[in-house]
């Protein structure tokens, strides 16, 4: 069996989300159609780490295995004429027999784009906040989730029962352009809602609904509340999936329309 890794990129906006699923439309779906009609072969693509509905990707790492060797360019070039206009491979090189998008991952970014200013154009790519945030107040909410911590408050019930809600938190940034918003959130792995309830909380920081002591206390003991200020699916990107030698570039918005 041959077997490469692929860079995609896409926008979640019309799929159920990463994993493919019975009678709904899924990134790894499609590219597994894509793989298959063009190879003409079965395929198996395995991903870094699940996307949910609506969310998309500026570089989901995944691993292509299939019988036929095909040269990289040609296989990038072949996948893309059949894939749908919202889901593109960036790249496709030969992986070693024992890469795992998955298991081979040392971490993963998100990046969380909120805008300040209605916008025509990139409403499917943004959370739009009306009122007015106090920046700094967000921030500092924003550090106390550095770090290794319980992160059970942030969590969705439905997370498998033995899984472990301890995650360490590698970086957390904040970058302000215009007219919007950027927060990237780096570690080691991530469960299910978790950046977008950090989002949610953090937003409520700076319309001055929490306090820094409020959010502590949410990592400190379970609390249901960041459940109820789950940001919506629109802002989340997956930025990058990191193995070893990788490290994160400077924050830029994907977003030129701004």
């Amino acid at each position: 069996m041959n077997k490469y890794k692929l860079l995609v990129e896409y926008d979640g906006t019309n799929y159920s989300g990463w994993q493919a699923q019975k009678n709904a439309r899924s990134i790894q779906g499609a590219l597994a159609d894509a793989a298959r009609k063009f190879l003409d072969a079965p395929v198996e693509i395995q991903g870094a780490g699940r996307t949910d509905a609506g969310v998309h990707a500026l570089g989901q790492t995944a691993h292509l295995e299939c019988a036929p060797k095909v040269p990289c360019a040609a296989l990038r070039m072949g996948l893309n004429d059949l894939l749908p206009a919202g889901i593109n491979i960036l790249s496709v090189e030969n992986a070693h027999p024992r890469f795992h998008a998955r298991h081979s991952a040392l971490g993963r970014s998100y990046l969380y784009l909120i805008a300040t200013r209605r916008t025509a154009f990139g409403k499917k790519y943004v959370w739009w906040i009306k009122d007015r945030l106090q920046t700094a107040r967000m921030r500092q909410a924003l550090e106390l989730f550095a770090g290794f911590h319980d992160f059970v408050s942030f969590a969705d019930k439905r997370l498998d029962k033995d899984a472990s809600t301890k995650v360490a938190i590698e970086a957390v940034e904040m970058k302000e352009f215009d007219h919007l918003i950027a927060v990237r959130i780096a570690g080691s792995h991530f469960l299910w809602k978790m950046v977008r309830r950090i989002i949610g909380v953090t937003v409520e920081a700076g319309r001055g609904r929490f306090t820094v002591r409020e959010i502590g206390g949410m990592l400190e003991a379970y609390s249901e509340i960041p459940a109820h200020y789950t940001a919506p699916p629109s802002g989340l990107f997956l930025e990058k999936v990191l193995y070893e030698g990788d490290r994160l570039a400077e924050i830029r918005t994907p977003l030129t329309l701004f």
